[in-house]
């Protein structure tokens, strides 16, 4: 294989591992901007891709299937919601909660699935003219498929809303004081449910675009810990949605050298390194990025701690 060829091939897998991280982690920097923390994004992101691979299998239809992803992962957020906002009980521990939740429905519901071996038909990419003829580029990010595009786009929405309209500005004033939001007169406990039921939904299509975009068949643990390194990706993006597309992709990247290195005949380092490369760059960029002096500068003030409205 010739240089342009592995590369190309190379940034395509990219492509399609970040974008799956990017969705989820684009969920979780809605919530967090909010003030909740949520751990759950493994357990939602499972969730979501069982529901669209039973919905697509018995429909075909991927849209459907993706709106029963979002449902799901927005039905087990709420739980959290419920718990963090309203109970104001410990958001990393109903975060937790969450996961355990989700990975445990997705396996009981889905061993017949995992059993019998039932497989589906990958989403078909779809070319954009002209762009998808840009060498490299364009075969990798112009002719996926609309799952794809549609992280892109949420990219932008999400940005736009955070920081160009009111409720985006709300929103972060509820992150950062919601003593002080609530007196100017922001429902607290309202923008944190709309916050933490979008960033659900969010994790839940991710899942979705892992299934159908990618993974044929249903098997237990498939999200394979993409949750816990999308919630390192927003510490990463310092909770920005524009942010987070470079990191996603710079993950994704990392995710493919096994592949690539396969490819080539590269064999000096172990295949299990490059496996656990990801998560082993997980645990540094939370180790680096946790620092006291880092989160003050970035992290949403009021993140994780439960508001209780003074009388």
């Amino acid at each position: 294989m010739d240089p342009l060829t592995i590369l190309t091939t190379m940034f395509i897998l990219m492509v399609q591992e970040g974008s799956i991280l990017l969705i989820a982690t684009l969920g979780e920097i809605f919530t967090e901007r909010s003030g909740i923390l949520n751990l759950g994004v493994e357990g939602l992101m499972c969730f979501g891709a069982l529901s669209s691979f039973v919905v697509y299998y018995l429909t075909g239809n991927w849209i459907t299937a993706t709106l029963a992803a979002a449902l799901a992962g927005l039905a087990l957020s709420l739980i959290h919601a419920f718990v963090s906002i309203t109970l104001k009980a410990n958001q990393t521990v109903s975060g937790l909660a969450i996961t355990i939740l989700g990975l445990g429905l997705s396996s009981f519901i889905g061993r017949p699935l995992a059993l019998s071996r039932v497989r589906i038909e990958p989403l078909e990419s779809v070319r954009i003219p002209v762009l998808s003829d840009l060498p490299v580029i364009g075969p990798s990010f112009f002719n996926q498929n609309p799952l794809v595009y549609l992280s892109y786009i949420m990219v932008i929405i999400l940005w736009f809303i955070l920081y160009k309209t009111g409720f985006g500005l709300n929103l972060r004033s509820v992150g950062e004081n919601p003593s002080m939001a609530d007196s100017l007169g922001i429902n607290v406990f309202l923008t944190r449910y709309i916050a933490t039921s979008v960033g659900g939904a969010l994790c839940g299509v991710s899942g979705a675009l892992l299934i159908l975009g990618y993974y044929p068949s249903w098997y237990d643990g498939i999200t394979a810990g993409r949750g816990w390194i999308a919630v390192a990706l927003v510490i990463f993006s310092s909770w920005n949605p524009l942010y987070a597309f470079f990191g996603a992709y710079f993950f994704g990247l990392v995710g493919t050298l096994n592949a690539t290195f396969q490819s080539i005949g590269f064999r000096v380092i172990p295949t299990d390194f490059f496996r656990t490369l990801p998560y082993l760059l997980t645990i540094v960029v939370l180790v680096i990025f946790s620092s006291t002096r880092f989160r003050k500068r970035k992290m949403p003030a009021s993140l994780g701690k439960p508001y209780t409205r003074e009388l």
